[in-house]
C-alpha cells in the first residue's frame, strides 16, 4: 500500500515581493494515508521477492483442520488502509526524486481511469528511460500474454474482482512469470490483511484503485530504488528566457543563499561551456570540470567528481564551464544526461545554470529537471520566447507544476516595461518573483567576483535572492539568535516568519 502526504498551504500577507507562494504546497506534509497498523510499516517491498507457486504457497499454510486464508482475508476487512490521496500534479514532495532504470514495464489494466493513468505515467520524464506497454485486459490477458513470451522485469495488473479470486488469479501469474519479475497488483479490496497475503506470495506491491499517475510513478520508483545510493539530489534547472536576462547570475546567487543561507550543501553546474560566467562571478579560476565529465561520463565516480569540483565554501561547490572557444564542443544528449544524473548524487541540490540555445540536450535537460526557472526581462521579446519555454516544458512534463517565472530587472529607468501583472497572465504562469533593477549593487558584486548577499545583503535583490533559494529548495531559513543570546522567536530569522506575524 502507498501513502501520500497532505500539502500545507501558507497565508502570505506581507506584499514586499510579488512572489508565488504555489511553493508552499510542496514543502511539507503530513502523512494521510499511514498504516493504522505499526507492523505493516516494517514490510519493505523494495526486495526482489521471488513469485511462490501455489504449491510451495500450500506447503507453506499451516496443517490446520478448517483453515481458510481467504476467509480470514474477508473477515479481517475492517482492518483497512486510509484511501491513498494526491492532491494534483507535482504535490507530491518527494516524488521528483524518483529514478526508474532502462527496463521494460508491462500494464494489464481493466478500468479506463487506470488505463489513462498508466498512460500518463509512462510519459513522464522519470519513466523517460523505461519502456511502457499498455494492454487492455486484467490477470487473466497477462496469464495468457506470458505463456508465449518471457515476462518482463514489472508487471502492473488490475483485478477489481473480491479478495478469494484475486489470489487465485495471482497463483496462476505466478506459475508463468520468470524469476526476478516484480509484480504491482491493483484492486479494488482495501484490506491490510490482503495486503501482507501478497506481501507473503510475493507480489511487490499492492495500490488500490483508482490510481492517480503519479502514484504509479512513486511505486514504480520505489521497487527500483538503489539501496547502496542514499539520495538523489533535487535538479532545478534555470534558463533565461532570452540574452541578457541575466539567469546565470540569478542562478548563482540562487544557489549561494540555498547554501549559506539555508545551509544545504549544492552544487553549481555550468552547462555554458564556451561562455560560462560561474568561474568569473565566484572569483575561482574557470577549471574545465564540466567539459571533463562530459568526455568520459561512464568513468565518473565520487573521488572523480569531488577533483573535478572546485569548493567555492563549505557548502557550495562549482563545476565551472572552461569558457574557451578552441573545442566545438560537439556532446551528445546522453552525456549531459548521465553526468547531471551522477551529480546528483553528491549534494541535495543541484542548480543547473543552462545557456540561451536550443539543442537536443538543452530541451531534455529542462524536462528531466526537477524544478525549471525561466528568467525573463519585461520586454516582448521574452514574452514571446517565455511562453514558448514554458508551453513546451508543460507538454512534455504532464504531471508536474508548471515552470517558475522570474522578472529580472524590473524598473528600469526610462524603458517602457509590460506589467507584471500582464505578463504573467499571457504565460499563464504567476511571477514566483519580481527581481528589481539595482545596477550599482549587480555591477559592484560582479566586478569583485562576490555574490549579492556579500556585497549588498541588506538590498532588496538580496532579500528576493533569499526568498527565491527558499522557494526552490522547499525549505526556510533557519532560526537566528535573538537579543541577549537567547532564541529568537519562531520564524524570526525567516522571511515567511516576518511575513505571517505582519497579519
Amino acid at each position: 500500500m502507498s501513502s501520500a502526504f497532505a500539502p500545507t498551504s501558507f497565508d502570505v500577507s506581507d506584499d514586499e515581493f510579488d512572489l508565488d507562494m504555489d511553493f508552499a504546497a510542496d514543502a511539507a506534509g503530513a502523512p494521510v494515508g499511514a498504516f493504522p497498523d505499526e507492523s505493516v510499516a516494517d514490510i519493505n517491498p523494495r526486495e526482489p521477492l521471488q513469485f511462490t507457486s501455489p504449491a510451495e504457497t500450500a506447503a507453506a499454510t499451516p496443517a490446520q483442520a478448517g483453515f481458510n486464508p481467504v476467509g480470514a482475508l474477508v473477515a479481517g476487512a475492517s482492518a483497512a488502509f486510509s484511501a491513498p490521496v494526491v492532491s494534483g500534479p507535482g504535490s507530491s514532495p518527494s516524488i521528483g526524486e524518483v529514478s526508474v532504470p532502462r527496463i521494460a514495464i508491462h500494464v494489464f489494466a481493466e478500468r479506463q481511469d487506470t488505463l489513462a493513468a498508466a498512460e500518463r505515467a509512462g510519459q513522464d520524464r522519470r519513466l523517460s528511460r523505461a519502456t511502457t506497454q499498455i494492454r487492455i485486459g486484467g490477470v487473466a490477458a497477462a496469464v495468457e500474454a506470458y505463456q508465449h513470451e518471457p515476462t518482463p522485469p514489472l508487471i502492473i495488473v488490475e483485478c477489481l474482482t473480491d479478495p478469494d479470486r484475486l489470489l487465485h488469479e495471482v497463483d496462476l501469474l505466478a506459475q508463468v512469470c520468470d524469476a526476478g519479475t516484480k509484480v504491482v497488483v491493483i484492486g479494488a479490496t482495501n484490506d491490510i490483511l490482503l495486503f501482507r497475503e501478497l506481501m507473503r506470495r510475493g507480489v511487490s506491491e499492492y495500490l488500490v484503485a483508482p490510481v492517480q499517475p503519479l502514484q504509479l510513478i512513486s511505486a514504480i520508483g520505489g521497487l527500483f530504488a538503489d539501496p547502496a545510493q542514499p539520495f538523489i539530489g533535487r535538479s532545478i534547472a534555470f534558463v533565461g528566457a532570452r540574452g541578457g536576462t541575466g539567469a546565470s547570475t540569478v542562478a548563482h546567487n540562487t544557489a549561494y543563499a540555498m547554501s549559506e543561507r539555508i545551509g544545504a550543501n549544492t552544487v553549481i553546474v555550468d552547462f555554458d561551456l564556451p561562455f560560462g560566467t560561474a568561474g568569473l562571478d565566484f572569483n575561482q579560476d574557470p577549471l574545465s570540470g564540466v567539459a571533463d565529465a562530459l568526455s568520459q561520463p561512464d568513468r565518473l565516480d565520487a573521488v572523480l567528481l569531488d577533483r573535478m569540483m572546485v569548493r567555492c565554501t563549505d557548502k557550495l561547490s562549482l563545476f565551472a564551464a572552461p569558457a574557451t572557444l578552441d573545442t566545438d564542443w560537439d556532446i551528445t544528449p546522453e552525456a549531459f544526461e548521465e553526468v547531471t544524473t551522477r551529480i546528483r548524487s553528491t549534494a541535495p541540490f543541484v542548480v543547473l545554470d543552462l545557456p540561451h540555445l536550443w539543442s537536443g540536450w538543452m530541451r531534455r535537460s529542462l524536462i528531466a529537471a526537477d524544478e525549471v526557472v525561466v528568467v525573463a526581462t519585461p520586454d516582448l521579446a521574452s514574452l514571446r520566447n517565455a511562453k514558448n519555454m514554458i508551453d513546451l516544458i508543460r507538454s512534455g512534463r504532464p504531471n508536474d507544476a508548471p515552470p517558475r517565472l522570474v522578472l529580472n530587472q524590473v524598473g528600469v529607468p526610462g524603458r517602457p516595461e509590460i506589467p507584471a501583472k500582464d505578463f504573467g497572465a499571457a504565460l499563464g504562469v504567476h511571477p514566483s518573483l519580481i527581481i528589481p533593477f539595482e545596477p550599482k549593487v549587480f555591477g559592484a558584486a560582479a566586478n569583485n567576483g562576490q555574490m549579492i548577499l556579500d556585497a549588498g545583503g541588506k538590498s532588496k535583490a538580496g532579500e528576493a535572492f533569499q526568498t527565491l533559494a527558499q522557494i526552490v529548495s522547499r525549505r526556510e531559513l533557519p532560526l537566528v539568535a535573538g537579543p541577549k543570546g537567547k532564541a529568537g522567536a519562531a520564524g524570526s530569522g525567516s522571511l515567511f516568519g516576518k511575513m505571517f506575524k505582519k497579519r
